[in-house]
């Protein structure tokens, strides 16, 4: 699998880039191998010589050329809407969100959920088919968990620079931000693979998310690391390697972060008397409040100039915090963004999950989340409901 979020290498340079001689100065064009990162793209460096002043002093300028490594993907990102919802069960589901919802997917090959954090009710599940599946890596989603877990263990603050190599830091709204892989390896050989593991269970991955949602079906968590060889826990932080999660357990950790730290299990209404008689229902209270506000900056950043900001170029009307994922295995890439936006009614979670070649990335799934708050908004979802009071004297409204 790899992993496509970010890149990050460290370029060595060469003793003798710059050598002198006899009355003059000799400078040698070096090149330069750079690490291949997680990301699977590759860089050469070469380090040139220019003169400038008056006595012609030599100094030397690192110029960095990228070129991207190149995956053959056979998954396809595109699909007929009819198709995908087709068999979806929809009579408990909020019609506005769901057309909203319907309206962002277009043609995407995906998946598109939005729950009330408050509750854990399921307002909308576009292609059930997917969203009740065994799942996928998670890729840099995972970051949510293994950040939760790196702050309760205090191993970082949110401000707590990070040494990445040589002079290279980053802090927790940095990597968040841009989804720095070399950062999140860091965390997760500090915290090791059971911390890793017992946060995430407790976040609930591992475990279903919905309770009696018909069909759906359980991701995996490891029970152990893995081997060295392998990138051991470090990719396992990074981008989720050897993890499976649905969508339903990505909505449900978001909406507890959304929420304060409640773990609800998610319930999906299948008609208008499950909503009337809907009852949440907790399955963890999870002591993570005093920790949420950091998680916040770092996913409102990811949002305002990090790599979920395509929203933007569809939604700016309220405030949204998420995180995206982009990874590939056996030749179909995934993209995640599960997010929450503050509204004038309350917060709102959604999740979309994309699965394809080339163009299925987790930005794509942040664009489209935009296009989602978008059609809600548009069509007064967020727009506080006026409630009819009744005259007790007359009976009249």
């Amino acid at each position: 699998m790899i992993g496509r979020e970010t890149a990050f290498a460290k370029v060595v340079h060469h003793p003798h880039a710059v050598a002198k001689t006899k009355g003059h100065v000799a400078a040698t064009k070096t090149s330069h191998r750079v690490a291949r990162a997680s990301t699977a793209k590759a860089a050469t460096a070469k380090v040139a010589v220019v003169r400038s002043g008056r006595r012609g002093a030599v100094k030397t300028k690192l110029a960095v050329r990228r070129t991207r490594y190149t995956e053959r993907f056979t998954g396809n990102s595109f699909a007929d809407i009819d198709n995908l919802t087709l068999g979806d069960v929809t009579q408990g589901e909020d019609p506005v969100v769901r057309a909203a919802a319907i309206e962002a997917l277009g043609n995407m090959n995906g998946t598109a959920l939005a729950i009330d954090p408050s509750s854990g009710r399921i307002l909308a599940m576009v292609n059930q088919k997917l969203a009740l599946s065994p799942g996928a890596e998670p890729c840099s989603t995972i970051k949510l968990s293994v950040a939760l877990a790196a702050l309760e263990e205090g191993i970082v603050t949110r401000d707590t620079p990070v040494n990445l190599g040589g002079h290279y830091h980053l802090t927790l709204t940095e990597a968040l931000a841009h989804s720095n892989n070399l950062y999140f390896e860091t965390l997760g050989r500090s915290l090791g693979f059971e911390r890793v593991k017992h946060y995430a269970n407790q976040f609930g991955l591992g475990e279903l998310a919905g309770y009696n949602i018909q069909g759906e079906q359980l991701g995996t968590y490891p029970d152990h690391e893995l081997p060295a060889s392998a990138g051991g826990v470090g990719r396992m932080c990074s981008f989720g390697e050897s993890v499976s999660m649905t969508p339903l357990q990505l909505g449900a950790m978001v909406a507890a972060i959304a929420n304060g730290g409640t773990l609800y299990y998610l319930q999906h209404p299948q008609t208008p008397e499950d909503i009337a008689s809907f009852n949440p229902k907790v399955k963890r209270i999870l002591d993570i409040a005093p920790l949420l506000p950091d998680m916040h900056v770092g996913m409102a950043a990811a949002v305002q100039y990090g790599t979920a900001r395509s929203l933007k170029a569809n939604f700016t009307e309220f405030p949204v915090m998420g995180k995206t994922g982009t990874c590939s295995n056996n030749g179909v890439r995934y993209g995640w963004f599960g997010s929450f936006a503050d509204t004038p009614t309350g917060r709102i979670v959604t999740v979309i999950f994309l699965e394809g070649g080339r163009p299925t990335f987790g930005p794509k799934a942040a664009e489209l989340t935009g296009q989602f708050y978008r059609g809600m908004w548009e069509r007064a979802y967020f727009q506080p409901k006026v409630q009819a009071v009744t005259d007790t004297t007359t009976g009249t409204r």
